[in-house]
Order: C-alpha cells, then structure tokens, then sequence
C-alpha cells in the first residue's frame, strides 16, 4: 500500500462526509480516517493518471480467490453494480481509492479481510 494515499480535493471531501454520516464499519473508518490524515490533496489535472479515483476503470486482483475484476468507479448517483459501475464510496472502491498501480492494499470487507492489487487504472472517457 502507498505510504500516502493521493486525493483529488471532491474525493477526500466526498469520504469526510460518508465517514461523518456513519456510512463505513468501524474497522474501515479507522483505515480511512488514518489515510485521510496523510492523504495529499491535489488538483484533478495534477492526479497522476496510476493513481484510483472517481470516473476511472480499474483493474483488481483479488488473492482470496486469485481472481482478477474490472469495476468503473462512479458518482454515487450513477451506480448500477450489474453493470460494474461502482460507487466510488462502495466497499470495493474505498479499499483502492487513492492508491497507484501495482499497490496492494488490505481490507475488512463484510465477507472477511481481503488483499488486493491495483493492476491497472484508466481514466472513463
């Protein structure tokens, strides 16, 4: 996992405020409160194009399971889960937001603690 992750300034203030409406578990708003306080906030223009954000394609190795997934990282609003279009504040995109390519992060998911690589990232057209 990155040491810091890296934020545009929406994203960081999009997961203040799920973290405020008590949206997360407690294990995963102690991981997100400790990488939000040495997350560096940027620009959407100076986000480096490795890096999980909202309207990004990512690729994700799962170890559990050695599998690998697509997900679209969206707004909230335009979530549909059928179709791989995740809620940058889902569970899966909370674990990798902020993170580069070639991370590998740990997470409590609601089905058990999970390790996860960062394969690749892609900005939606």
């Amino acid at each position: 996992m990155t040491d810091n992750i890296v934020l545009t300034t929406g994203v960081y203030d999009l997961i203040k405020d799920h973290l405020r409406r008590k949206q997360t578990t407690i294990q995963e708003e102690e991981i997100l409160l400790e990488q939000l306080k040495g997350a560096k906030q940027v620009l959407r223009k100076e986000l480096p194009t490795d890096v999980v954000t909202i309207n990004s394609q990512v690729r994700i190795k799962d170890f559990s399971n050695n599998q690998e997934r697509s997900y679209q990282f969206v707004p909230a609003a335009l979530e549909k889960m059928k179709k791989g279009k995740f809620s940058i504040l889902s569970d899966i995109a909370l674990a990798t937001v902020g993170n580069k390519v070639g991370d590998v992060v740990t997470w409590p998911f609601k089905d058990g603690e999970k390790k996860l690589e960062i394969l690749s990232v892609e900005a939606l057209a």
